[in-house]
């Protein structure tokens, strides 16, 4: 259950939420079992209790029989003696047991009533969407929208991303980017205008379908605690070892899978622990990758790889994505220097610049002056180069 209350973006991308209600399902029967062998261990002290009992009321039997006989206790004192061991015992052993469930149930009242508040997504209705239909037009109509208790992280945003065409959005922390992405997901509804998907707006759209035609790929993307090869095909499941393979290799990932002792067996523990931020996000852009969408949303999905990565991986996702639409967010300006479209965008989802790379550094705005800081020419200084002649950054 905690893994995916954790998860829930990821399941919610993939479209797996009957998967993993058979999977907690299967987990619910065997806690049942283990359940009910602690319960037949947890009968034993009770059982002491009453052995204890037991042994109680001989040795009064005993001791108050040969008082009575010896005339130093009365025959009426003696009959409450009899009782009053096995009444003792067992009313110790009941107020235990019962005060023990009684604090189990109160906290798992507790835990169910907070889960039960939450509101639920609606998995039926809306217009289907299959996904080869998709052209992949994403619209923002005047969009605001803000999180509770925080200021509008967009203002009446509007912008257009082409289908088929590679759109890149850049901005400081904190300027909308990524409530783009989940506001185009409906990971969260606009308080007012409208997202549309080829013209038509996503609340109107058919909520699993809508996700299956959108590939996200997260800054701090989720792994279960599986094998690499699991991971991959989390949400395909149908795919084979060979298309696997094929995915790991156009995200960059298929060298250091194959550098493992067990390869693609290899387990990642508990979300992702055994890999490092860069081979994490090489396998959830692997697992986009073989659901093969008509849209990709990379949110920061190559920030913690390396240079010499990231240019492997964009030079297969120029392959791949041709004639998908991508939307690419990214803060080094490197990763999006070759996309068709460029928005740059300031607080509360101001559009600031929009142009190719070439237009916007050549415009002397925004954009250039942020080019210039991480190409190390600001104030006219040369870039400091290392021993491959590239910029140190």
């Amino acid at each position: 259950m905690t893994e995916n209350l954790h998860a829930h973006t990821t399941i919610k991308s993939a479209v797996t939420e009957d998967h993993e209600i058979a999977r907690i399902t299967d987990l619910n029967r065997e806690y049942s079992e283990a359940n009910r062998a602690t319960g037949r261990t947890a009968a034993i002290p009770p059982q002491i209790l009453r052995l204890a009992g037991g042994s109680a009321l001989v040795g009064t039997v005993l001791l108050g029989g040969r008082a009575v006989l010896a005339g130093t206790l009365s025959t009426a004192a003696f009959g409450p003696l009899i009782e009053m061991p096995g009444i003792a015992m067992l009313k110790l052993s009941r107020l235990g047991s019962t005060a023990d469930q009684y604090q189990r149930a109160v906290t798992a009242l507790e835990r169910v009533e907070r889960l039960r508040e939450l509101p639920v997504e609606p998995v039926e209705g809306g217009r289907p969407v299959p996904a080869r239909q998709v052209k992949g037009e994403i619209e923002l109509r005047k969009v605001t929208f803000a999180y509770p208790g925080r200021p509008p992280a967009l203002r009446e945003t509007s912008l257009l991303i082409p289908p088929g065409r590679t759109t890149a959005l850049v901005g400081a922390s904190g300027a909308g980017k990524t409530t783009v992405a989940k506001l185009l997901m409906r990971f969260h509804h606009p308080d007012a205008g409208r997202v549309l998907l080829d013209g038509t707006d996503v609340r109107t759209l058919a909520l699993p379908d809508l996700r299956r035609a959108i590939g996200y790929v997260t800054q701090e993307p989720f792994l279960f605690d599986a094998t690499i090869a699991e991971n991959i095909r989390y949400g395909t499941f149908h795919a084979t070892d060979h298309q696997v393979a094929a995915a790991a290799r156009t995200a960059g990932a298929d060298a250091f899978i194959e550098s493992l002792p067990d390869g693609y067996a290899t387990r990642v523990g508990e979300r992702g622990a055994a890999l490092s931020g860069g081979q994490r996000q090489r396998i959830a852009l692997a697992r986009t990758i073989l659901g093969d969408p008509p849209v990709i949303v990379l949110d920061e999905a190559t920030s913690a790889v390396d240079n010499e990565t990231e240019a492997v991986i964009q030079q297969a996702l120029q392959v791949f994505g041709k004639d998908r639409t991508m939307v690419v967010i990214a803060h080094r300006l490197s990763t999006v220097q070759g996309a068709d479209q460029i928005y740059v965008m300031g607080p509360g989802g101001r559009v600031a610049e929009q142009g190719t790379h070439e237009e916007l550094v050549t415009r002397g705005g925004t954009y250039s002056t942020l080019w210039n800081l991480q190409s190390g020419k600001a104030n006219g200084r040369t870039p400091v180069t290392g021993t491959t002649g590239r910029p140190l950054r």
